[in-house]
């Protein structure tokens, strides 16, 4: 996505309150899609269930380790604290991913959909994972001019939302 483009995302809200609503609309949907319909009607093979439990797994140690890692700054809306006493944060899973709690969000919608075998939870995470990579490009803008250190960490942490991946 260009710059230009980038710049003409909506903030939906002063701090970004509407990409949140959307985000938790969209992992209620990940969530309860097992009460849908299941996808294979004659049973599962115990490698996606070995899959989609390493998946959720990963997805939950990595949100654990970003939250940590973020302390006082964490917060659910893309516009960072204006707190003056805290600092952007590049330690940790943040110095591999540049927004790794909302990877950790995808991981876990992808394997909690593998596990309840969930095409309708699939598209969800897959919705889920497009809404959270725009906001991510949101909260960059809001982050570039809150730190000006951060075009440099940018550059620096080529990563989006996976350490190693995107």
């Amino acid at each position: 996505m260009s710059a230009h483009r980038t710049r003409r995302l909506p903030t939906l809200g002063r701090r970004g309150e509407g990409w949140v609503a959307a985000q938790l609309v969209l992992i209620a949907a990940v969530l309860l899609s097992p009460l849908v319909a299941h996808s294979r009607p004659h049973g599962y093979a115990p490698a996606e269930y070995a899959v989609g439990g390493v998946l959720l797994a990963l997805g939950l140690l990595l949100l654990v380790a970003a939250g940590l890692e973020l302390g006082s700054s964490l917060t659910p809306l893309p516009a960072p604290r204006t707190d003056p006493t805290l600092s952007l944060v590049t330690n940790g899973p943040y110095a591999r991913a540049r927004h790794p709690m909302y990877g950790a969000a995808i991981l876990f919608a992808l394997g909690w959909a593998i596990v309840f075998d969930s095409i309708a939870g699939l598209a969800f995470a897959v919705a889920l994972a497009v809404l959270l990579d725009l906001k991510a490009r949101r909260e960059e803008l809001w982050l570039t001019e809150r730190y000006p250190a951060y075009e440099t960490y940018r550059q620096r942490t080529r990563h989006r939302l996976l350490p190693f991946v995107y």
